[in-house]
């Protein structure tokens, strides 16, 4: 008997994965690598800056961007640091009334001094103390976009975790008062031969109005128009004293 030859059946050739994937696939692995890098530099940044903030709150900023560049251009410069308790209170309220006088009353943006500055066609008097002290010790001077980023995302960081007086006492001991001149403790010195304790409301408020150009204005020698608003800032600094909006920083 003839045997029977048993017929196998060919098994389906499996189907090739379509090339495109084949493409993709490696398009698409560095895509999430560069993504998951990406991450990982924000996250970084953004514990950077948190950890730089809180130790702002307890540690006295040595210097800033803005005082070494001066240093490098003029040989040096004059600053000292003095706690707020060493600064007489009448100085404090007169940089609130000149520079910000909403300043127990607001979490780092004045939104009434905006609408006012836009509605003016100006943004002078809308950045607000804790925007310029976030400026002056964590960013640099210039109208950049990406400084104004910067300064917007760290100042409601700030207000979060400093107090008011502590957002205060820094902006006053890095804040420019003259050429080269830092800090209400050197302004105080070099324009009146008295220390920041010893000022007269009077003193105070003349300081007070050179803070918007100090390089050109001087509080020992006042023109007919600084001697006008350093008036104007004498009555408010008694203003925000009488109404408590000065209790943020003197409490």
């Amino acid at each position: 008997m003839a045997k029977r030859t048993a017929k196998t059946k060919a098994k389906p050739k499996a189907k090739a994965a379509p090339k495109v994937l084949a493409k993709e696939q490696p398009r698409l692995s560095l895509r999430r690598r560069i993504r998951r890098i990406a991450w990982r530099g924000v996250a970084l940044v953004c514990f950077v800056i948190l950890a730089v903030v809180l130790l702002g709150r307890v540690v006295n900023p040595p210097t800033t961007a803005y005082m070494l560049g001066e240093s490098r251009r003029l040989n040096g410069v004059d600053q000292e640091w003095v706690p707020m308790r060493e600064i007489a209170p009448v100085m404090a309220r007169a940089v609130v009334a000149a520079e910000d006088a909403n300043f127990c009353q607001h979490w780092g943006f004045d939104v009434r001094a905006i609408k006012l500055a836009i509605s003016e066609g100006s943004n002078r008097g809308a950045s607000t103390l804790s925007q310029q002290t976030v400026k002056n010790v964590y960013l640099w001077h210039g109208r950049t976009w990406v400084r104004k980023a910067l300064e917007a995302a760290i100042t409601p960081l700030v207000e979060a975790i400093w107090p008011k007086r502590r957002i205060l006492e820094v902006y006053l001991n890095v804040a420019e008062f003259d050429e080269g001149v830092f800090g209400v403790e050197a302004a105080a010195r070099h324009y009146f031969k008295v220390g920041p304790e010893a000022l007269t409301a009077r003193q105070a408020s003349q300081l007070a109005a050179v803070l918007p150009s100090p390089k050109t204005r001087s509080a020992s020698r006042p023109t007919p128009y600084l001697k006008k608003r350093a008036a104007q800032i004498r009555a408010g600094a008694a203003t925000i004293k009488a109404d408590g909006r000065a209790d943020c920083f003197e409490s």
